[in-house]
Formats: C-alpha cells, structure tokens, sequence
C-alpha cells in the first residue's frame, strides 16, 4: 500500500494483497471478454468525459468502445483496415484512428459511433497527438519516414514534415505546446511547433535503441521513451535537453501510461511484462517488473478511479480486457 510517512513517501505491497508471483504492486479487479477473434489488439486511449475506453483491435480491423462503469462493450466499429493507433480528443467529440491496411487516418463521431471521415496518412500511419490550440492533428507515419497533419476542423492533410528516419510515437506536451516524436532508426527526440509545423529542436538520445514509446509528464517537464530495441526507459530532461537516467523494463517494451494524481508510470511490453514507476520530485524510481498477461503491451489509465486496462489478446483462448488496481493509499 502507499503510505505517507512525514517528508517520505514509501510503497508497500509484500503483504497487502498484491497479486501473487507477479511481482507488481497491482491487484486484478477484473477480467471482461471482449467480442471478436483472438488476434492483435494495439493503443487504448480513454475519453474520460464520456467514460468510454476506445481500443483498436488490429487483426479485427475495428475499434471497440468500452463503458468503463458499466463494464461492457457498448460499440464495435469496423472498417478501420489494421487499426494501430487510437486517440480520443473528449472535447470535439471524436476518436481518431490509424488504418494502416489503407493508409488513413479515420475520423469515428462518438455520438454516433460512426465513421465521419477518411484522410490519407501517409504510408504506415500508427501513433497520434493532438495539438489543441493549433487544432491539428499529428500522425507518425512509421515507415514513411514523416509526419503526417491533419486539421481537425475539415479531417483535411494540411502538411508532410519529413523527419529522416523511422517514426515512432508522438506526443503533445502542455507546456511548450509542442508536439515531440521519437525517430527510432536515427535515436533522436524530434520537437515540432504547430503555429509553423516547423522542426524546432532535434535532441539525440544515448543509449537509446529503437526508441518507439513515448510520454510527456509536462509538470515536471520530462519525456519517458521506451525503447523496443534494447529493452530499456530513458528519461529525458526537456529542460536541460539530455537523458538523465535508464532503466531496463520488461521485454520489447511499447506502450505508456501515467497516472498524474498517484504519480505511478507503467510501460507495457510485447513480453507482457508491465514495468511501474513511481515519479515524484526526485526523478523516476522504479517499483517493479511483472507479468500483466500473454502479449499485453497496451495500457491505459482512469484517472479517476486510478484503474489500470490491459488488452489481452489470448487469455485461454478468448480475448479479454484486464483491468488492474494499485494497491490503496493511506495517508497520515
């Protein structure tokens, strides 16, 4: 459990009734089915407003909407050819996500869980950000080689930006405003303005090898960046520009979450080895490795109830959504 301690904060799990054998500091809370056949499922994103999980089931080619209180599956939408990436942008009523079987960017109105638009993303569209004040989209095209913009407001491609290398993730950071992306195959941090989709910063990255996830904790002003190619997280300092610390994490690691309010990180990996960490003041200290699931390599956090989900693709022979909790804080 966590517990306040004045001028210190410690996590205890050996006997609060962590799961057992898997070492992380989370407890299973429940285990939902979910339709369709037990292939690959990739990002989730969670639109927080409407309480709805949005998951791109990749080998079905189609998103799921998730009531994260009713605990059911409330719409499946298809037509989204190898959907990878998903992101809900609450405020605008839509979902994007990347079809990577057509090269497009699909626009799905939540209201009525209908596709509304098809853009073309480039070559192999996968991770998304969105720009709030630019109202623009920004979408890694992987193999491309660029990034692909999108304006909100038409669902119209509105500019390329060539980056020289394979494309990772993408994300929005509140504080500079700007979109940051990881170039994996040249190990770079690549910062971009929406105002000019200019390049305005490009930061090499030591240590990193296939640096592909990506996550902004825009308060403390650090960039976590998981790298499938040596198994490891970095933190990098977007005050002083560098890397600061690395820490190995489960296998082929992939996607990030955070949950602000309890300052705990989880990198999921291909492995299905989640990664948690506990971010405070001092930088990022690691907690522990563990097994979440077979290929569990997504996650998403509710902020609200601090619930954690991991798709599951094969769970003895169906698909499941995992839904985990950290162990309770006390404080004193």
């Amino acid at each position: 459990m966590w517990r306040t301690i004045p001028g210190l904060l410690l996590f205890f799990w050996a006997c609060s009734g962590a799961d057992e054998g898997t070492g992380l500091p989370l407890q299973v809370v429940a285990d939902i089915d979910l339709p369709g056949d037990t292939s690959r499922f990739d990002y989730e994103s969670y639109d927080a407003q409407r309480h709805l999980m949005f998951i791109a089931h990749l080998g079905a080619s189609e998103v799921l909407a998730f009531d994260t209180e009713g605990r059911r599956v409330v719409a499946r939408i298809a037509g989204i050819s190898h959907v990878h990436g998903v992101l809900a942008i609450p405020e605008l009523g839509v979902v994007y996500a990347s079809a990577t079987g057509t090269d497009e960017v699909v626009a799905i109105d939540v209201g009525q869980m209908k596709i509304i638009a098809r853009t073309p993303g480039g070559t192999y569209p996968d991770g998304m950000a969105y720009a709030p004040q630019a109202h623009k989209l920004y979408v890694s095209d992987e193999s491309g080689q660029t990034e692909t913009v999108v304006d909100v407001q038409s669902n119209q491609r509105i500019a390329t930006i060539p980056l020289g290398g394979e494309v990772g993730n993408s994300q929005y950071d509140p504080g500079s405003k700007h979109i940051f992306v990881n170039v994996q195959s040249r190990r770079q941090l690549v910062e971009i303005d929406p105002a000019t989709d200019r390049i305005v910063g490009t930061d090499s990255l030591p240590g990193a090898k296939g640096n592909h996830g990506l996550l902004i904790e825009p308060e403390r002003r650090l960039a976590f960046i998981a790298c499938e190619g040596n198994d490891k997280l970095l933190v990098f300092d977007l005050g002083t520009r560098r890397v600061t610390r690395s820490f190995p994490v489960g296998k082929d690691p992939d996607v990030l979450a955070y949950d602000a309010a309890l300052g705990l990180l989880y990198v999921a990996g291909e492995s299905g080895v989640a990664s948690v960490f506990k971010i405070d003041v001092g930088g990022a200290t690691k907690i522990a490795d563990g097994t979440v699931g077979p290929n569990a390599h997504v996650v998403a956090v509710d902020p609200s109830t601090h619930l954690a989900y991991f798709p599951i693709r094969d769970l003895s022979g169906r698909p499941v959504l995992r839904i985990e909790r950290p162990l309770a804080i006390e404080k004193h």
